[in-house]
This record gives C-alpha cells, structure tokens and sequence, in this order.
C-alpha cells in the first residue's frame, strides 16, 4: 500500500508539520509514502530520506494553463501509482486529486485542517470531499458544519504531539512573550502587538518576539513604528529550531481570530511554556485547554483580556509556574503513534 500525501506546498505552517510527522511515522512502520506538492517546491521540515516528494507544479496565481498542466501532471503521477491512498489535507488539493484520477483505481482520505466556513468554493469543496471514503475532522463543532452525506464518513482526530520534544525548561524565564505563525489575517498578530504595548507599560522590561513570515510583515512593521515600541519587538522570521527558540520564554500567545489546530501551541504546550491562546473557531484550542488550569483561554479580537490574561501569567510566577507543568501533561494524550494509528483505521489499512 503507497500513501500519497497531497499539498499545494510545504513552507511551514500546521498542516504540513502533521503530514511531516505522519510521513516519516509512516516509512517507518514499512508503509512506501509520497508527498505530492501542487504548487511549489519548499519543503521547510525533515523528512526521511525514503519519503518520496513529487512536484506536480508550481504557484498558479490564477493562471488557468498552469492549473491545467498540474492537473495532467498529477494524473500522470497517479496512473503510475494505481492503487494509492490519497490522504489529501487541503481543499484544492482533493478538488485536483478527483479530477486527475478520473478512470484510475484508488482511494482517498481527506483532512479538514481549518475552519470549513472560511472557504469561498463551497459547493465544489463539498462535491469533492463526497468522492472520498472518508473524512477527518479537527473538533466536533467543525463536523456539526458539513451536510449529513458528509457528516456519516466523518471522524474527529486531533493533532498529534511529536515525540522528539525537548524536555520542558525548569530555569528562569527570559522576559519574553512569543508568537509563532504565519503573518496572515487569520492569525491576527495586530491583536498581539497591540494587547503586548499596554501590557509593556505595565512591564517595560519584556519583549515580544514575532516567529514567522507573511504578507503582513511590513505593515506589522509599520503598525510597531507607530505604537512607538520598536525597540521592544524582534522580527525573527521561519526558525527550524523554533522549540529551543521558545522554550525558555515567559509565554507564548496565539492571537487567531479562526484556526483548525495550532501545532506551535500544541507544542508551546507541551514543552511547558505558559500559554494564551484566543477561544477561536474551530474551537481546536478548547480541545487542548483547560481554562486557567493549563492555559488560558481569551475570548477573539479582545485586546484588553489579552493584556490581561499576559500580566497575569507576568505578575503571578507561581501561577504560570502550575499551568507550565499542567500543560506538559499533553504529551500523553495526544502522543504521535497513537494518532498515526488513528488516520490508518479510519482509512481502513
């Protein structure tokens, strides 16, 4: 049996990190794995070296010919390996995947890795999930969403903790708050930047370090310049090292105003940094959290709780010392192999 794994592109970001870990978890037990790339080249996380990557085009921006060429690309790919099992974990992909294997014998799986709502194709999106065996979901509330053909092929899996973490830091903490992700609308890190100045009048000795890159990076330059803060906030871009990066920091925060599951918090969580996160749509953080217990939860958009929520964790070290270790209890739960066996009994191998 081959699984080919099918996203546009793999530069860093939660869904690739899932299909990176489950790759390399696969190869492993003895399963031959493919990651098929539609739309670019990088690769931002390690795999094995007997993790077969295909590229079956490059960024299309719109341009119909270069959509086409992938799509016969993917078709040549897929004739050659009749019999796989697609697990797409992207909405264009899977709509690429149906069309090029029209007449060619296989079987699909295919991931939800967002908040379903925010997809502008969703008739198309829908026609082309209905052509798969199965369909994972991230929460519940997210399979409340789909119609009920959907619904009944549907199962919930969460995201996996990976197994190579660091072990959780028990020294003093760098006066620093963290925020990893890509510099995008949907992550909100205005939210961030802006919540972090009133918290800095209160607590002038912190820094607030932005891991990651995006379309929002210079206006988010801009944005620190006007609130007069320049000299406490650092641009530190992609970091392939991002856990040694954060582990000895004060918090992390996730300021998303929607998110399937963040596997930085997941793992912000597990190697026990303090963490914040908004209660945003899919609800995927809830899953993980526990209010006040291992984290905090704040509600989406909400400036001042989120500055609250940071002084807390700043001006309580007990506290943030309890849900450090509270959180770090994650690891167990949402162990890899455990979810790797999941994705495998639910496709049926």
């Amino acid at each position: 049996m081959k699984i080919v794994f099918v996203l546009p592109d793999m530069p860093g970001g939660g869904s690739e990190r899932v299909v990176a870990l489950l790759a390399n978890e696969y190869v492993e037990r003895g399963y031959e794995v493919s990651i098929l790339l539609f739309a670019g080249r990088n690769v931002a996380y390690p795999l094995d070296k007997r993790v077969e990557v295909y590229i079956a085009g490059d960024v299309s921006r719109g341009n119909p010919f270069i959509m086409i060429n992938r799509v016969i690309k993917m078709r040549r790919y897929y004739r050659k390996n009749k019999n796989c099992y697609i697990f797409s974990f992207c909405v264009r992909g899977t709509i690429f995947s149906v069309l090029a294997t029209i007449g060619i014998p296989h079987r699909m799986l295919v991931s939800e890795r967002n908040d379903p709502t925010k997809i502008s194709h969703q008739r198309l999106r829908n026609w082309s999930y209905g052509k798969a065996e199965k369909l994972i979901l991230q929460t519940e509330a997210v399979k409340m969403y789909f119609p009920d053909n959907l619904r009944a092929k549907s199962a919930v899996i969460p995201n996996p903790v990976p197994e190579d973490l660091p072990e959780p830091y028990t020294g003093k903490r760098k006066k620093r708050v963290v925020f990893v992700g890509r510099l995008q609308l949907q992550k909100n890190p205005q939210l961030l930047i802006e919540a972090f100045k009133t918290f800095s009048l209160d607590y002038e000795d912190y820094e607030l370090h932005i891991f990651g890159i995006g379309e929002l990076e210079e206006e988010l330059k801009k944005l620190v310049m006007k609130l007069n803060i320049e000299d406490k906030v650092v641009f530190r871009g992609f970091s392939s090292n991002i856990r040694q990066d954060i582990i000895d920091s004060a918090m992390y925060v996730l300021s998303s105003d929607y998110e399937g599951i963040s596997n930085s918090m997941i793992e912000a969580l597990a190697i026990g940094v303090p963490v914040i996160s908004t209660d945003c749509p899919v609800w995927g953080s809830r899953m993980y959290i526990q209010n006040e217990e291992n984290g905090l939860l704040v509600p989406i958009g909400d400036k001042i709780a989120l500055s609250k929520a940071m002084k807390k964790i700043a001006g309580e070290p007990e506290y943030a010392k309890r849900i450090s270790e509270k959180g770090t209890e994650i690891k167990e739960v949402y162990k890899l192999k455990r979810i790797a066996d999941r994705f495998l009994e639910e496709a049926g191998i």
